[in-house]
């Protein structure tokens, strides 16, 4: 299930955020890549515990929690720090699946990755290549989204970044356990979701809803796991 989310931040955000990484100190990307990945990735990233990228972190995370179709297609129950990456010069991330398992980076917590996030900060035309490219049940879907915007999808897919020959690509990327760790009973629940909602602006107060509210919510206590 692969979900496009907009303007997770507006374009002035988007502006004072670039222009504070563009004056960043980066590191290789390659040093937060698992041993496979490392020979596949050729990006900058702010450190982890760079107090840029933890701030800058906190805000995207708060303005997540405004956006309804995220509550929604991840249920979440744990958000790793958000992080940030850089492409140029040729810069490019070749196929991989996302580590299992990441520990938080100040609290050293495990947190299961079943859902990664990618916020796009800078416009389209402002690079060349930088598509995110996802395996997904329907195929090959390739992502390149206007600054602001942001694509949710399983971890477990396979993905990859092309190589950007022109220009800047800069994003914040990261990873949420949710609730319902299984994909199937993820998305059936966000269909569902979606379901009452489009009845519910249709048929306010509708006994429909209603009940298929409670259906949502009975298939969530089943299917949630908190640890």
């Amino acid at each position: 299930m692969l979900i496009k989310l907009n303007q997770v931040l507006n374009k002035n955000h988007c502006l004072d955020i670039t222009e504070q990484l563009i004056a960043a100190d980066w590191v290789l990307g390659e040093s937060t890549a698992g041993h496979l990945a490392k020979n596949e990735k050729s990006n900058l990233q702010l450190a982890q515990d760079n107090p840029l990228a933890q701030n800058l972190g906190q805000f995207i995370v708060g303005q997540l929690a405004n956006v309804s179709d995220f509550q929604a297609a991840a249920v979440p129950h744990k958000i790793f720090p958000p992080m940030f990456n850089c492409y140029q010069g040729g810069g490019t991330f070749g196929n991989h699946i996302d580590n299992a398992i990441r520990f938080h980076p100040q609290t050293g917590e495990a947190i299961r990755t079943d859902v990664s996030i990618t916020v796009f900060l800078n416009e389209p035309d402002e690079y060349d290549g930088g598509e995110l490219i996802i395996q997904d049940t329907y195929g090959e879907q390739k992502v390149k989204l206007a600054a602001g915007d942001a694509v949710l999808y399983p971890s477990t897919s396979l993905h990859q970044v092309t190589p950007v020959t022109r220009g800047r690509r800069l994003a914040s990327f990261f990873w949420i356990q949710s609730f319902v760790a299984d994909l199937v009973n993820r998305t059936t629940l966000y269909q569902l979701d979606k379901s009452i909602q489009d009845i519910s602006l249709k048929l306010p107060n509708s006994q429909e809803a209603i009940t298929l509210s409670g259906i949502y919510h009975n298939l969530l206590r089943q299917w949630s796991r908190g640890e």
